[in-house]
């Protein structure tokens, strides 16, 4: 059957939005998971908006996109696109070391369900956003949230990623912190905290080196601090490096754009053992509707780290 070029207007919220291309695949399907089309996606954020959108709201998001589906081209947008909306909330920020004005971009805000809608209708899959949201004055504010980002290594898995988590979650609950683990929907996992929002970015940022040297230190035989690729085959990788501010991480809920429609999914400590897997679209959006969003903590001021 032949996709349709067809353009369906709709009104969310008193928003008009152009959904096009509704049945355009997005993830082809395979023996495990039915495809996944434009029209299914747009659904998965109508039944998880009211989390998703609590987690990019006032962060200026960055979109990787894939027109033809995750088979096709990608390409990453920070600026908003000509042709955008009106109504789409904006911020200008000037790129680390800028002075003269020239590596300014203007990023979209993703605060509501018609936003939302309308990055997707373009194929955005990923939702990439800082650690920092902007104030009412429209600049970047000092980081609320603390990542400690766990990338597996040649020969590790998640279930590796789950034990080193333990290990980062134990000094974090020391220093005062509340970790809450996410997996990735690529290879690995998070963990994030709520933070006072009160410490600028290179205090967080040390924070973060030193949990990860200190991991290292202890756990030589499966964590690495350092960034050299060759150092990482049979160990965990603790990317400290993604509490810089001019950094990004993938935004809890947000799918990626790998074969299967998999998630950047909450979890629940009690999960992660050693049969822990990536979550489908699907299955995000069912456990939200039955049990809420295992993130919800994050949504308060945490305390300043030591």
């Amino acid at each position: 059957m032949s996709e349709s070029d067809e353009t369906v207007t709709v009104k969310v919220e008193g928003r008009t939005i152009g959904l096009r291309r509704l049945d355009k695949v997005l993830y082809p399907a395979t023996a495990d998971t039915p495809a996944v089309t434009k029209a299914d996606l747009l659904d998965y954020a109508r039944r998880v908006a009211p989390a998703w959108l609590s987690h990019l709201q006032d962060r200026p998001a960055t979109r990787k996109r894939w027109p033809e589906g995750v088979t096709g081209p990608v390409f990453f947008e920070k600026n908003v696109p000509l042709g955008a909306p009106d109504w789409v909330r904006r911020v200008t920020i000037y790129s680390p070391g800028s002075t003269r004005g020239h590596d300014e971009v203007t990023y979209p805000l993703i605060d509501d369900l018609p936003t939302l809608l309308w990055v997707l209708n373009l194929a955005a899959l990923e939702l990439h956003v800082p650690q920092y949201r902007v104030g009412p004055d429209d600049k970047p504010g000092y980081p609320d949230r603390f990542v400690v980002d766990l990338d597996p290594g040649p020969g590790t898995g998640l279930a590796e990623c789950a034990l080193v988590a333990a290990w980062a979650a134990e000094r974090l609950v020391a220093d005062g912190l509340v970790p809450l683990p996410v997996t990735s929907g690529s290879k690995g996992m998070q963990l994030y905290a709520a933070i006072s929002g009160e410490q600028p970015g290179d205090t967080v940022r040390n924070y973060a080196k030193r949990l990860a040297e200190g991991l290292e230190r202890d756990h030589r035989d499966l964590v690495v601090a350092k960034m050299a690729k060759d150092l990482r085959p049979g160990k965990i990788f603790v990317d400290w490096s993604q509490n810089n501010t001019a950094k990004t991480t993938v935004c809890p809920y947000s799918p990626r754009g790998r074969d299967l429609p998999t998630v950047a999914a909450p979890r629940r400590w009690e999960e992660l053992g050693e049969d822990l897997r990536q979550l489908t679209m699907a299955e995000v959006a069912a456990r939200y509707e039955a049990d809420g969003d295992p993130l919800s903590a994050l949504s308060g001021p945490g305390p300043a780290l030591p």
